[in-house]
């Protein structure tokens, strides 16, 4: 494939420091074509494909051909397969499995082989280095338990799962230096099984994750609080990981950073990707780990010091979540193919695939930031980096109470610290990010250590 790397300059910002002019943004047209393919013909078909399995309860049939999560997850292996097929050989398809023991939790009513299925685009040049999107296989009624009853799960959750099939048929099309993985993940109704499950296996073998990109319900812009909404999402983050340890939390007392996790720049990030690359859609950064006193498939991964994101619709409609199908008091209640917009699924399937390929194509992020400027005119920050594909680096900067990247400064692929004169460390946050040959950048790294003067 040709690689269609027309640049174009889009904006243009002024470094208050020194007046010179900086280019903010560089287009990667391979963007747009990525975009105008996501098909929602291809995700309605699908979606219908996985509602028509009748149900997808973890503990629901393993064995038919036609109904259960057992013929669920084969046909999505399947789907890999194929798609796997048509560029050669390009995924790495496979089931990822554990035993979840009866009485293990409250929710195991009795013994249960908990199946994810994964598809990885294997990276030319870090081949253990990762970047995710995932979407729930299994499904439920009002009985997270009853694997008999009919739960169809139209958009919670056969919308991500579509959604994540798309998007590996998008990007299969392309080559990354970074692996890029697809992944249908189980027994989230239950209590997040697949996700605690892959991410111990991430763990144990040392994966390198870039990002998590979760997707859970991705279909519905009928919101129960009577808004129907296809321009905006949601983007759910936590504030700083669960794994940091007493002295790194108690240095951000004195330091700052209690909005600049690595979750928290994932979903800047996205909030970044979609105004570069959309036009009537907007991302809505949500500061929580999910919403109130819930749950989704991000979070094992944040447990185990991950960065992920839950992407999801702005509107929900909880009659049709996790409900028997039924019509009460005039109220049509169930999670049926009609509550779900392919069109709008197919747009937030694109705004994963470019977050995807563009955090794929980018160099890695520095490592080490440090910074150093306490009771002096100027600010230091130094880090190190990898060499390969580099074009430069940004030097980000904000103000303290604003919740995106405001301003930087473009610096040379030699460069490892520069001092911003006349900026008081005490007035802003800062960050640096690699940016590749090709303009694509890594997330913005916040400062973990401090310069010595």
């Amino acid at each position: 494939m040709k690689s269609g790397l027309s640049l174009a300059f889009v904006a243009l910002l002024l470094f208050p420091s020194n007046g010179s002019a900086q280019v903010a943004e560089v287009i990667d047209q391979r963007m747009y074509e990525i975009i105008r393919a996501s098909s929602s013909e291809r995700i309605e078909a699908d979606i219908r494909t996985l509602a028509a399995f009748g149900t997808r309860n973890t503990f629901s049939d393993t064995l038919s051909t036609t109904r259960g999560i057992g013929a669920a997850r084969r046909w999505i292996k399947s789907e890999f397969e194929a798609i796997s097929s048509a560029c050669g050989g390009c995924l790495e398809v496979s089931f990822v499995k554990s035993l979840v023991e009866k009485g293990s939790s409250s929710r195991a009513s009795e013994d249960v082989w908990v199946v994810n299925v994964i598809a990885i685009k294997r990276g030319t040049t870090h081949p253990n280095r990762y970047v995710m999107m995932s979407g729930d296989i299994d499904s439920r009624n009002s009985n997270g338990s009853d694997g008999l009853g009919d739960a169809p799960g139209a958009n919670d959750n056969a919308s991500g799962m579509a959604g994540t099939l798309e998007a590996a048929r998008l990007l299969s099309k392309y080559s990354f230096p970074t692996s890029v993985m697809f992944i249908g993940l189980s027994g989230e109704e239950q209590g997040l099984w697949g996700g605690q499950h892959l991410a111990s296996v991430a763990a144990e073998q040392g994966w390198d994750i870039v990002g998590v990109l979760n997707n859970d319900m991705i279909g519905n812009i009928e919101g129960v609080d009577g808004v129907i909404d296809n321009s905006t999402f949601r983007v759910f983050s936590e504030p700083t990981p669960v794994t940091e340890s007493d002295s790194e939390r108690a240095r951000r007392r004195f330091e700052g950073g209690e909005v600049d996790g690595v979750s928290r720049q994932l979903a800047r990030y996205v909030d970044r990707m979609t105004n570069l690359y959309f036009t009537n859609l907007k991302a809505k950064m949500i500061y929580r780990l999910d919403r109130f006193g819930r749950g989704g498939h991000h979070r094992p991964f944040n447990d185990a010091g991950f960065p992920g994101v839950r992407i999801m619709e702005t509107h929900e409609n909880y009659v049709r979540q996790h409900q028997d199908i039924r019509v009460e008091d005039g109220i049509a209640y169930g999670d049926v193919i009609e509550g779900v917009n392919f069109d709008y699924a197919s747009k937030l399937t694109a705004v994963n695939a470019v977050v995807l390929a563009g955090l794929a194509w980018a160099p890695p992020q520095p490592s080490e930031v440090r910074i150093g400027g306490a009771v002096q005119p100027s600010t230091t920050l130094q880090w190190d980096a990898e060499d390969a594909n580099l074009k430069g680096f940004k030097v980000y900067w904000r103000d303290t109470t604003a919740p995106q990247w405001e301003n930087f400064r473009f610096v040379s692929p030699d460069t490892r610290q520069i001092t911003l004169n006349g900026m008081v460390i005490d007035n802003y946050l800062f960050g640096v990010s690699s940016v590749g040959s090709d303009g694509n950048e890594s997330v913005v790294v916040f400062p973990s250590g401090r310069l010595q003067r």
